[in-house]
């Protein structure tokens, strides 16, 4: 069924793909990421920032390298089923969906609670089953009208996001203590990579993204400008954003767990300030929200056109041609998922997972490569062919290897769900 992404409308250019993978990128991590930086390594934080960017930047050559050499819809896992075969792809495609729906779970329940503090009535298990919903069935709305509304979106509630982060910096710079930013000492290398494996998490949501590539205009020059644009944008900001807290609060920023940002925005600007980050905050929750409900869903599309799922979820909207019942499938699995009272309890799949997932995909840029894959046009050349794959791949495993056993039992533990879908998806094609 790979002939139903020709129904589809290639409308993402360059602009509304930056937008988004900004969007998915900058989520709420970046709120509170700056205090644990500071507690692993103190004034020599931006080292942490230097690694994590230096690996997305090996990372985003590969993804560059594969989305302008595959242009199917569902991203990392069409990459991937490209390169290996549908039943590792498959597996990969159920990791992938497990970690976004989790997450995006997770960050509409955050939400929801945040919508409760000025909103009183949404603090009740109905109200919150009420704004969740609400939420979900205007997205899905946007959506299921066509690719345009929801980019556009998209693009809307990322400059809105960027607002309170621009103003805190940029007010900020003013006040910063010189002394606050001298480092005492030069942390060691195991330091640093348990501090990265933490902080990875703010650069993740490139694979959300990249879902919609059958939507995308010119894959092989749009993918690529726009993952370096991005990853040049997030990286700027991310490392101002942490230098001008860490000069305003010192060694006192550590303290700031819950809201370090918030914290720092107050010194400046007094509680006008602080009440701008945390209402940044909630905005920046919607907009993931708003981002995963746009590219998601294209991976429920993806599973159906090539039979892993059930086909009707391939089907494309007559009037709207967008994948409309992936939407409204993806949406209320969310919803019920979020509206769930236990599942604020359940631990969402973490960077393991995601670097994981991440490291087969650097792999399929490899194969994709070896064999030549062509898709979409001429494919974008890697500087240094082959050896970004695999510096990229050396790099995820050494921070693999700073991970806690706990983080990978829960990896494991993912891993075996996806690997029991595929059983059954065998079993029942026997």
């Amino acid at each position: 069924m790979r002939n139903a992404d020709a129904s589809l409308v290639r409308a993402i250019g360059v602009r509304r793909l930056t937008a988004s993978i900004v969007n998915t990128t900058i989520g709420a991590g970046i709120f509170v990421l700056p205090a644990t930086v500071a507690a692993g390594l103190g004034p020599a934080a931006p080292l942490a920032y230097l690694v994590c960017a230096v690996l997305m930047a090996l990372i985003v050559l590969c993804f560059a390298s594969a989305g302008s050499r595959v242009s199917l819809t569902g991203g990392l896992y069409a990459y991937i089923e490209v390169a290996f075969g549908p039943s590792v792809g498959f597996v990969c495609g159920v990791l992938y969906w497990l970690m976004a729906l989790f997450a995006v779970a997770s960050v509409a329940s955050a939400f929801a609670a945040s919508v409760g503090v000025l909103w009183p009535a949404a603090e009740t298990t109905a109200g919150r089953a009420v704004v969740l919903l609400a939420l979900f069935a205007v997205l899905a709305f946007i959506n299921v009208r066509g690719v345009n509304p929801g980019a556009g979106l998209v693009e809307i509630v990322t400059a809105a996001k960027l607002v309170p982060l621009l103003v805190l910096v940029g007010a900020g710079l003013w006040f910063v203590h010189p002394d606050y930013l001298k480092w005492t000492s030069v942390p060691p290398i195991s330091q640093v990579g348990r501090t990265a494996m933490v902080l990875i998490y703010a650069f993740f949501g490139v694979e959300i993204a990249l879902a919609p590539s059958g939507e995308i205009r010119d894959p092989a020059k749009t993918i690529p400008r726009a993952l370096f644009l991005a990853l040049a944008l997030t990286t700027a900001l991310y490392w101002a954003i942490q230098t001008v807290a860490q000069g305003l609060l010192g060694p006192s920023m550590a303290g700031y767990s819950a809201a370090p940002l918030a914290e720092a925005a107050a010194r400046v600007l007094g509680q006008s300030g602080r009440l701008l980050v945390l209402g940044g905050a909630t905005v920046s929750m919607f907009g993931y929200v708003s981002g995963d409900m746009l590219c998601t869903p294209r991976a429920l599309f993806a599973f159906g056109r090539d039979g892993v799922l059930p086909a009707v979820l391939a089907r494309v909207h007559p009037r709207f041609l967008t994948p409309h019942v992936a939407i409204v499938t993806h949406a209320a699995v969310v919803a019920a998922l979020a509206t769930s009272s236990s599942f604020t309890q359940l631990v969402v799949v973490g960077n393991v997972a995601g670097l994981s997932l991440y490291l087969m995909s650097v792999a399929a840029s490899y194969e994709l490569q070896r064999r030549n894959v062509r898709m979409g046009g001429v494919p974008f050349e890697v500087p240094g062919g082959p050896g970004v794959p695999i510096l990229a791949g050396a790099v995820i495993l050494w921070l693999l290897s700073q991970a806690t056993r706990r983080e990978f039992a829960v990896e494991a533990a993912v891993l075996l769900l996806a690997g029991g879908f595929a059983v059954l998806r065998r079993k029942s094609r026997m």
